[in-house]
């Protein structure tokens, strides 16, 4: 009996298998939502050297498949030249128990998370926005360029960063990504880069509790992709936001838990709990916000490293 098949990096790439993770999201999506299938919370176990050790759990039974990841987490890394993320995920086939997949755990969990902010796209953001503005210039962050510009027609991009150099050289990459075909510019303020910005994606490793993002600088209509920060409390985006958008989450459970902006803006009184809206409730169809602004507040669920993984195992099956 042959062992797992491994699936590293280079199987994970490329437009196509991207849109074929985006639709097995969707249709998870739909089940946890439904009820269908559930995703666990994840184990966390912070140690003293100031990361955290997490073990993600969950199985997708219309498919037959279930998954475990153990993922580390080490704020330091990105100074030392190292990713932020390192982790394996295991497959397992629900009806044999066997093992049938390893795969690379930092790669799944960006392109899970990419392709996640592609579905929210996909279903709220402007079927002709062209201008993207990110903030944060590490891995999570060329997965969301990767994933936005597979959803919508991109000509501009700019991006802002702490460190200078590092948003010089992410710049580069887009523009060679993209063959020229994307104009980017390398922004020295967060206003200046989102500002008039039709998409916004925030992933960044904020730990603060005063947004990066003021309410007044987002323009009207714009779609936001909040995916960063280091705790539960942690803000990237101004809470006062949510209060007349389209407030698209995960879970809403998992989202009271974790995201900074709707604990914040629950706690506040700015938004009621009615005010979340599932990504897996939103249909198939674009055109969810109507022409207000969206924000969606994710923070990864296990179901997501499940159906990500099977698309991506289906792909390289024989």
């Amino acid at each position: 009996m042959s062992g797992p098949v491994f699936i590293g990096p280079e199987d994970m790439g490329g437009t196509e298998r991207l849109l074929r993770v985006v639709d097995a999201l969707a249709e998870a999506f739909a089940d946890l939502s439904a009820g269908r299938t559930s995703s666990p919370p994840r184990t966390v176990v912070p140690h003293e050297r100031g990361g955290e050790l997490l073990a993600a759990t969950s199985v997708w039974e219309r498919h037959g498949v279930g998954s475990v990841k153990i993922t580390t987490l080490t704020p330091g890394n990105p100074e030392r030249g190292l990713p932020l993320i390192h982790g394996v995920v295991a497959v397992t086939d629900l009806s044999t128990g066997r093992i049938t997949a390893l795969l690379d755990g930092a790669e799944l969990t960006a392109v899970r998370t990419g392709a996640v902010a592609a579905l929210a796209t996909r279903l709220c953001a402007p079927a002709d926005a062209a201008d993207l503005a990110v903030l944060g210039a590490g891995v999570q962050a060329r997965a969301l360029v990767r994933a936005v510009s597979a959803v919508r027609p991109l000509r501009t991009v700019r991006v802002f960063s702490r460190t200078r150099e590092r948003t010089e050289e992410f710049a580069r990459e887009i523009r060679d990504t993209s063959g020229g075909a994307l104009r980017v510019t390398v922004c020295d303020t967060v206003k200046e880069a989102v500002t008039d910005a039709a998409v916004i994606c925030t992933t960044t490793s904020t730990s603060a509790r005063e947004p990066l993002v003021e309410a007044g600088w987002v323009a009207p209509g714009a779609h936001l992709n909040v995916i960063g920060g280091t705790h539960e409390d942690a803000l990237e985006v101004d809470p006062a936001l949510l209060v007349d958008a389209l407030v698209v989450v995960e879970e809403r459970r998992a989202a009271r838990e974790e995201a900074g902006e709707v604990r914040a803006a629950l706690a506040g009184g700015l938004i009621g709990p009615g005010a979340l809206r599932e990504l897996g409730e939103l249909g198939a169809a674009a055109g969810a916000a109507d022409g207000r602004t969206s924000v969606f507040r994710g923070v990864g669920l296990a179901i997501e490293d499940t159906a990500a993984a099977a698309a991506l195992c289906a792909e390289t099956a024989p």
